[in-house]
């Protein structure tokens, strides 16, 4: 029998149907397999009776994130130019573009805060002026923000934070559409590096604006160009990771500019922290190990919002989840809520899955590798790859191999192997639930920081304002078509608040 799509079934971007036989003999199964493995899984379809397939459209054979591209040439040796002759920007391939608006498109959908936020102070232009140098991850919801940015009157230069989590297609849409961007997925360390470099050290362009994730970007300024700090207004920092380092700097006194913690904000703690991170640690393992959840034993290592919402999905799929906590309030909260908490040492060697969310290093060292049973996964959820001692399983002794895309085994000289996702950075894969809130408080910072009158801002770490918080909820709010209610003078009076806000104190999380 002969799987078949009508030729009038498929659209037109789509080439002649792929026949193959459902029951295939003995000696073509080797080279089934062969053209099978050569067909992403979103083309296939499956039914009792035989296996359909859809055939790649051309411009999309590499164009997912998830997927990996046959062309192995760098993209800083390509000559690269978008349609309009620019060639200021470096990427995998600028062809992917109308792939990746697309998806840009998409991601529009579902991010109402900042296509709000984009028309109501588009004729105001309050980022006139700004050069912003950007380093986060690139996706189609990132690619929002830049353009909200733009449409705002802000120039962008921007790189990636994650040397995995780039889409490629998004990063040509971009550069097709005039921005700077110097990413692609799979770089190198000294790609890296060599990529914020293109951002921030150009001739006749310097930042006034540091947009960050992590702290790599700022970190870069301060130690090859220092002196770029005296044009600079502030910085915007995302993570706990790049946080922490900021509050490293101001304690020792060497930070030079105001800079937003965004990553305490309220909205970045309870949606994007918690309720993007409780979907996306699904979709990813799913998708990239294939693992029944249910029955599985679980320690999820941080019970911050990250970690309550990887355990909150992990718990509803039916696993069996551990907790280990340093805080006594998180650890108290972990116990009410059902988990048991332990620590690591005790559970090591019969847990099927490692997940760490704490943003510290070295919480699995080899000792725990070394004891882990065999096909036990391990990746993480923080924002870099400090967490796990993946340096440390880099000996002759141990075998990497490569099985798929970020997906990769260490195999012991017993036999005993572990599956490490995406060298246990924080790849896209789990974090591909789109940001529901996190990328408006950004835009919000940017704009408060760049806009506010000299000496409002000292040389320190600033919490986002609450009324900024609230005001990005509420810019969410017509999309589950919710109304608040307001108070009344007498009971503003009676709670001691404006009617229109802030409604919690700054010290509200």
């Amino acid at each position: 029998m002969l799987a078949l799509f009508s030729l009038n079934q498929l659209p037109e971007h789509f080439s002649k149907p792929v026949l193959f036989h459902a029951a295939p003999q003995r000696r073509s199964l080797r080279k089934l397999h062969r053209d099978l493995a050569k067909i992403p899984n979103s083309y296939r379809t499956r039914s009792k009776e035989c296996l359909f397939f859809l055939p790649v459209p051309e411009d999309a054979t590499s164009a997912s994130y998830t997927d990996s591209s046959d062309d192995e040439t760098s993209p800083r040796d390509k000559q690269q130019k978008n349609s309009k002759g620019s060639s200021d920007f470096c990427i995998k391939n600028i062809k992917q573009a109308d792939f990746g608006r697309r998806e840009i498109e998409i991601a529009e959908q579902e991010m109402p805060a900042l296509m709000a936020l984009r028309k109501r102070a588009q004729g105001e232009k309050p980022l006139a002026g700004a050069k912003v140098v950007g380093c986060t991850h690139i996706t189609a919801q990132t690619a929002v923000l830049m353009e909200t940015l733009s449409a705002l009157g802000a120039q962008c230069r921007w790189a990636a934070c994650n040397i995995y989590s780039t889409q490629n297609e998004v990063a040509a849409a971009l550069a097709e559409g005039g921005f700077s961007v110097f990413a692609w997925k799979g770089e190198s360390e000294d790609d890296f590096w060599w990529c914020i470099d293109r951002c921030v050290n150009v001739e006749g362009w310097q930042p006034n604006m540091i947009l960050d994730d992590g702290g790599d970007l700022t970190h870069w300024i301060y130690k090859k160009y220092p002196n770029m700090f005296k044009k600079i207004k502030g910085i915007v920092e995302e993570s706990v990771t790049g946080v922490h380092r900021l509050y490293q700097l101001s304690k020792a006194g060497k930070l030079c500019v105001p800079a937003m913690n965004v990553n305490d904000s309220v909205t970045k703690q309870k949606f994007d922290n918690l309720y993007c991170c409780r979907e996306s640690i699904l979709d990813g393992l799913k998708r990239t190990t294939d693992v029944m959840f249910g029955g599985k034993q679980v320690v999820v290592c941080g019970y911050g919002e990250v970690g309550k919402g990887c355990c909150a999905a992990l718990k509803a799929m039916g696993s069996i989840v551990y907790v280990t906590e340093i805080d006594p309030i998180c650890a108290l909260q972990a116990c009410m809520d059902g988990f048991r908490l332990v620590k690591l040492s005790e559970v090591i060697r019969q847990v099927d899955i490692v997940i760490t969310c704490t943003g510290n290093k070295n919480v699995v060292v080899r000792e725990y590798l070394d004891r882990m049973k065999n096909g036990c996964i391990v990746c993480n959820m923080g924002h870099s790859n400090t967490e796990i001692d993946v340096a440390s399983l880099r000996t002759p002794e141990l075998t990497w191999e490569r099985v798929r895309s970020q997906v990769d085994h260490v195999i012991w000289p017993d036999g005993k192997r572990i599956v490490l996702l995406a060298e246990v950075r924080h790849p896209l894969i789990l974090s591909s639930v789109t940001t529901l809130t996190l990328l408006s408080p950004q835009a919000l910072a940017l704009i408060e920081l760049y806009n506010a009158p000299e000496g409002r801002y000292k040389q320190d770490v600033y919490l986002l304002p609450k009324k900024m918080d609230e005001y990005v909820a509420s810019l969410h709010l017509p999309t589950f078509d919710a109304h608040l209610t307001e108070l009344t003078e007498e009971q503003a009076k009676y709670l001691g608040l404006n009617k229109n806000g802030p409604f919690k104190p700054n010290y509200y999380r």
